[in-house]
């Protein structure tokens, strides 16, 4: 029977062959467990396996796994769309947030971050690839938001997220994730403290670590198909 620590360590070597097969170290490249409608009792098992960052994408389940697994210093990851409302507890409970996308949401985490905690680092999502159902500032005010973001206190910008077009066609995966490491590269020559590309998941893995990604989210490939 696979074990979670048998498909998480399957998960790494993908990474690290793929880094390699594009010249660069595994190491430049961190795996991003997306543990969203996971119970706590597999991220616990993941974590015994060596991993430590996670994704979740809802959260309320976020917040109930969070205690459940408290005395774990996991870093948690936010990469849902955000609401207005949900602004608080999201800037009290997480290390790092992926899907800001508008000025109201990030003066709002910056606002009720708590002083007692680290700055909360922050991606900014990017939609390259224009889709009305996907979160994401358009890729010509970027630069703009960034701007408005970057010297916002209890913030810390670190880079771009991107989740470009579903495609099975590794050329056009890989000309997706180019236009996202464009942006990166120009907001890492603007900005200081730019070091993070958040994009590849699953399917198109690959082409992202080709194209420069810094974060890869991968959820099935560790924890199983989710129901």
């Amino acid at each position: 029977m696979t074990t979670i620590a048998d498909q998480l360590s399957l998960a790494q070597q993908r990474i690290a062959q793929s880094a390699r097969n594009s010249d660069r170290h595994p190491d430049q490249i961190t795996l991003l467990a997306v543990s969203k409608t996971k119970p706590a009792p597999l991220l616990q098992q993941a974590y015994d396996a060596g991993q430590r960052h996670f994704g979740e994408n809802y959260l309320q389940e976020a917040l109930e796994k969070q205690q459940q697994l408290a005395e774990l210093p996991i870093v948690w990851h936010f990469i849902g769309p955000i609401q207005s409302n949900k602004t608080r507890p999201i800037a009290q409970h997480f290390d790092w947030v992926h899907s800001v996308d508008r000025l109201k949401i990030a003066q709002r985490l910056s606002e009720q971050r708590p002083a007692t905690l680290p700055p909360l680092n922050l991606c900014i999502q990017v939609n390259v690839s224009h889709e009305a159902s996907k979160s994401g500032v358009a890729a010509d005010e970027l630069m703009l938001l960034a701007e408005q973001i970057h010297d916002m206190p209890n913030l810390t910008l670190r880079g771009v997220m991107a989740i470009p077009m579903a495609s099975d066609d590794p050329a056009h995966q890989r000309q997706q994730f180019s236009q996202v490491k464009k942006l990166f590269n120009e907001l890492k020559s603007r900005f200081s403290g730019i070091d993070t590309l958040s994009m590849g998941m699953s399917g198109d893995l690959d082409a992202a670590i080709e194209q420069g990604s810094t974060m890869v989210r991968l959820g099935t490939a560790i924890f199983g198909a989710r129901k």
